[in-house]
């Protein structure tokens, strides 16, 4: 309770993983006579996979309510005071109060709070050109963005789809619409698909993407987008193609929402992040906490602030949040960069850093690529693997995992983000004691063959 002896209020900006995680473990953690808990969401939605919206999309999840968590309902029937279609539109931190308004009648109030999470989250990335807001281009960062995108889809006569980027959204959303029978091309900036792995081993999604039937197009910078006479996209121009495109999506990422952080001068990070301690709270505010797409977190292996728009960040920095609103005590350290994704039947995953990083921070480093199967060989539907290691040089630390390959493959990583969160060489890692059996395995792991060829360079460099 506050000096008056009321009960203090908790207000959440934000109604997704983040917000409502916090907002369920205060509430575990406080009854409604001790806390009042009141969480705005400006869409209509909340709890929800956006994950797994490119799935939805593309049809292998039918039903939108299985990408949702928990309801509204739900929410409020725990006593958190929940308010759909509702925006805050600033945030007054002198007065301890926030600004918001119903978004579909314009009315405007002020909450005041005694503790404040942000989970604002992130939007996504909409380039500075003509005919980037276009009917028919969508970005694809929400359930409402999801729905949009479904509407277009289905009223649209045309079979045509570009998407602009090719990170993990981009690569996912091609392959929806494929499967829901577009004519799709990618438009990517960069030499590769995935910039999150080394372009050695973006080349082998590239090549699967073709497979599907996908056109990449690689090494191009989209300048503008062409409406046509009903104000529609008709094509995408890059500086010496045109593209035709019945319908666009805007995969080239996200960056935090931080507008209402920023204009009430809390503190940002280098990409735009707000800035919080280990406990999640905002640096340099007692009673201000913030979690999941709109903070930077802090990368165990580089030792720098990152920006890392995930789910399974988001929902762990609610329940620490939650945890220390609630008069507990948790803390966040940290991670290691570990994302999985797929194209059809091929599984992209990466943890640590890649060249690059490393390069940019100041480590050397020596780097490994073997060529494994996901099981014994001589056992059926043995598919081939490909594992890209790093390692410092002289310590042989563990830096950075990259693995593309069929079913097995993905998941295989998270030997390596448990690797690298404890500190593990590459040496060490040879003798992990990983299950083996014919039908999972070779007898030595492809993580395991790496660590073994990238302890051997890191020897001869000495």
């Amino acid at each position: 309770m506050n000096m008056s002896g009321a009960r203090e209020r908790l207000v959440v900006i934000g109604g997704d993983a983040a917000g409502m995680s916090a907002a369920s473990q205060a509430r575990r953690l406080k009854g409604p006579d001790e806390l009042e808990i009141v969480a705005f969401e400006r869409g209509h939605f909340t709890s929800y996979s956006a994950c797994g919206i490119p799935y939805w999309v593309g049809g292998d999840v039918t039903d939108r309510d299985r990408l949702i968590a928990r309801t509204p309902e739900e929410h409020r029937a725990r006593d958190i005071g929940l308010r759909l279609r509702t925006e805050v539109t600033e945030l007054d931190l002198d007065g301890q109060r926030v600004r918001a308004r119903e978004v579909d009648t314009g009315e405007e109030s002020w909450t005041s709070y005694d503790r404040l999470v942000i989970a604002t989250g992130a939007r996504p990335i909409r380039p500075d050109m003509p005919g980037a807001d276009a009917a028919g281009v969508h970005g694809v960062q929400t359930l409402d963005d999801g729905q949009a995108l479904l509407d277009t889809l289905e009223g649209t006569r045309g079979r045509r789809a570009v998407v602009v980027g090719a990170g993990y959204i981009g690569v996912e959303m091609a392959e929806a619409l494929i499967n829901r029978g577009y004519e799709v091309t990618v438009v990517n900036r960069g030499s590769e698909p995935m910039s999150t792995l080394d372009p050695d081993m973006g080349c082998l999604v590239h090549e699967a993407m073709e497979g599907l039937g996908i056109t990449m197009v690689n090494d191009a910078e989209v300048t503008k987008i062409l409406t046509g006479d009903d104000g529609a996209v008709r094509a995408v121009v890059t500086q010496d193609r045109e593209f035709p495109a019945d319908v666009v999506v805007l995969g080239i990422g996200v960056s935090p929402e931080t507008t209402l952080a920023k204009a009430a001068g809390l503190p940002l990070g280098p990409h735009g992040g707000l800035l919080t301690d280990r406990a999640m709270r905002v640096r340099g505010h007692e009673n201000i906490w913030a979690g999941g797409d709109c903070v930077e977190v802090l990368d165990l292996v580089s030792g720098q602030e990152r920006h890392i728009p995930l789910g399974t960040h988001a929902n762990k920095h609610g329940q620490v949040i939650g945890t220390n609103v609630g008069g507990g005590y948790a803390t966040f350290p940290g991670v290691v960069g570990t994302a999985v994704s797929k194209v059809c039947d091929l599984e992209i995953a990466r943890t640590g850093l890649r060249e690059k990083d490393a390069h940019r921070v100041g480590l050397r480093f020596e780097s490994v690529t073997i060529e494994s199967t996901s099981r014994a060989g001589y056992y059926p539907n043995a598919s081939p693997m490909t594992v890209k290691m790093l390692a410092e040089q002289r310590t042989g630390r563990l830096l950075g995992v990259q693995i593309v390959g069929r079913e097995g493959a993905g998941k295989r990583v998270d030997i390596a983000a448990v690797a690298l969160t404890t500190g593990m060489t590459a040496e060490q890692m040879t003798a992990l004691d990983l299950g083996y059996a014919p039908p999972f395995s070779p007898v030595w792991d492809p993580v395991l063959v790496a660590a073994r060829k990238a302890a051997a360079k890191v020897r001869g460099s000495l």
